[in-house]
């Protein structure tokens, strides 16, 4: 759903609780040649509990790999694993669109602990 056709249907606090959105900060991010659209593949530390997963993201519009690391980010942690070419995404990391709909990433805006469960 964008932006532009409103909201989705009302859901429960269960259901919201059902998504487990987890603070983490990006330890590596390297090029993404192989996938079908611009993409850079990511690693994020999400704690002692969760450990170091990783993702590819479509962000190579605002970010450069070498700027990303220790950047801290949101992402979904409870979604199955999803192969990617060659690659498997373990995690959603989240973003909203910009004007011309690329991708910015969700960050807090004072550091917070690794694995911090959003809420």
């Amino acid at each position: 759903m964008t932006a532009d056709q409103g909201t989705s249907p009302e859901i429960t606090y269960e259901d919201f609780a059902r998504v487990d959105v987890r603070v983490g900060t990006i330890v590596d991010a390297q090029p993404f040649p192989e996938a079908r659209r611009p993409a850079l593949k990511l690693w994020v530390d999400l704690g002692a509990a969760i450990g170091v997963k990783k993702t590819s993201a479509q962000i190579t519009l605002h970010y450069d790999p070498g700027r990303l690391v220790g950047k801290q980010v949101a992402a979904v942690v409870n979604f199955p694993p999803r192969q990617i070419g060659k690659f498997m995404s373990e995690i959603l990391v989240l973003g909203f669109p910009d004007e011309a709909g690329e991708v910015v990433l969700v960050t807090p805006d004072l550091p917070v602990p690794n694995g911090g469960r959003l809420y």
